[in-house]
């Protein structure tokens, strides 16, 4: 949704109506995920991508035939093997995509102020039945949502909803609706993923590089400007020259942060590590051998921190790929973070 919210404000305040594609089933390959979008003017205007090319023809004139009945529709598309090879695929799959007129706007008006301010969310679509092209838009901090289904329905999709947005992980489920059953796509917009890294070390500079290619928002954490000098480190977000227990707030660890510690001082590691350890950020990791992590669990036990917390770190950390130069114990970092977001379970 993020990457059409713009083109539809646009249209909208140009007086064009809009309508939205949006991969809700995968079958085989695909070229787009789950949640996927598109959204189509009325001027023929394309925002976004439910298939890399493969369909998107098809889908305007979908989007153009919706926009005219004011109907939702879910359709049904083959990817040919021809057509996938187009795309970077080996071979064909199918998608379903739910094409609706655009929710309401004080809704979306809603989901852009959340993503802006980096505010969890999650949005849920009807896609079948009397809930087909209904919404529902909720926040896990507070009470109020927004949306057109209403009443047990809306009480029954929040609890779903927000184990959803806990794993991140766009989903489609089946509701016990009071006008029947039906599918509802939950879409999950937590913060965008934030990297922190605390300690400048020659590893963190194929790190950071690494994590910025993938979408990450990086900070670097050193109080040693000799190491932490932007000449090094010019390519990070934020580069702060502090302690961190000077550097970071609590609010600074949300649940799309992830936190490699690296300097291999307790001076910086071990205040770092307690803080995060006491946020719901998403990955926690720490350089240093076996020996090493035993001295520093102990450490942290005398300085508060539980047992339970302490079985979150990654200690050591990354995975073993078997590489020992700073950019191969980079990669190594950035590989265990991927299955960590994807909620990946290695043997």
């Amino acid at each position: 949704m993020r990457e059409v919210l713009s083109a539809i404000q646009q249209w909208r305040a140009g007086g064009r109506k809009a309508a939205l594609a949006t991969v809700v089933k995968v079958y085989g390959s695909a070229p787009r995920p789950l949640g996927a979008r598109m959204a189509v003017s009325s001027e023929k205007e394309i925002a976004g991508s439910v298939s890399g090319g493969c369909v998107e023809g098809a889908v305007v004139s979908e989007a153009l035939n919706v926009l005219e009945s004011s109907r939702p529709k879910l359709i049904p598309f083959g990817i040919s093997d021809e057509r996938a090879w187009s795309v970077g695929l080996s071979c064909g799959g199918e998608i379903e995509v739910f094409v609706e007129p655009l929710p309401d706007e004080n809704l979306l008006g809603r989901l852009g102020e959340s993503l802006a301010q980096e505010r969890s969310c999650v949005l849920c679509t009807g896609l079948q039945g009397g809930l087909a092209g209904k919404h529902l838009l909720a926040w896990p901090d507070e009470s109020e949502s927004v949306g057109d289904i209403a009443g047990a329905d809306r009480d029954a999709l929040t609890s779903v909803a927000f184990d959803c947005l806990e794993s991140q992980r766009c989903s489609r489920v089946a509701l016990p609706s009071e006008q029947g059953a039906c599918d509802v796509l939950i879409e999950p917009f937590p913060p965008l993923p934030r990297l922190i890294v605390i300690g400048a070390v020659h590893a963190a500079e194929s790190l950071i590089a690494y994590a910025r290619i993938l979408g990450f928002r990086t900070w670097v954490v050193d109080p040693r400007s000799a190491f932490a000098s932007p000449e090094r480190f010019g390519h990070a977000d934020r580069l702060i020259t502090d302690w961190p227990i000077g550097a970071l707030k609590p609010e600074d660890f949300h649940e799309s942060t992830y936190v490699a510690v690296l300097s291999h001082d307790d001076k910086l590691d071990n205040p770092a590590l307690k803080m995060a350890l006491a946020s719901p950020c998403r990955y926690i990791g720490v350089l240093g051998s076996k020996k090493t992590q035993a001295k520093r669990r102990s450490a942290l036990l005398g300085m508060g921190v539980s047992e339970s917390a302490l079985d979150r770190l990654h200690a050591p950390i990354g995975l073993n790929l078997g590489g020992r130069r700073p950019e191969e114990i980079a990669l190594s970092i950035m590989a265990e973070i991927i299955t960590v977001r994807y909620g990946v379970k290695l043997d």
